[in-house]
């Protein structure tokens, strides 16, 4: 599990937005329906490395488990 305060500092590098926290597995753009995986509790917050959900009900699966 991340560290809070790390949470809290974490945005998007995208679009320097907030970012939820989907399990232990994934940071979630909603905004821009991205993914960025956790490896070891590290995030891997490359623009090149996120997962695209363009699934709708991906995409409400990962919003469904996201802690805000």
């Amino acid at each position: 599990m991340l560290d809070e305060t790390l949470r809290a500092m974490l945005v998007c590098p995208e679009d320097r937005g907030p970012l939820l926290l989907v399990g232990d597995e994934m940071l979630y753009n909603p905004r821009l329906r991205k993914g960025y995986r956790i490896d070891d509790g590290i995030p891997v917050l490359l623009i090149d490395e996120a997962v695209a959900v363009t699934d709708d009900a991906e995409h409400q699966r990962l919003l469904d488990r996201a802690e805000s």
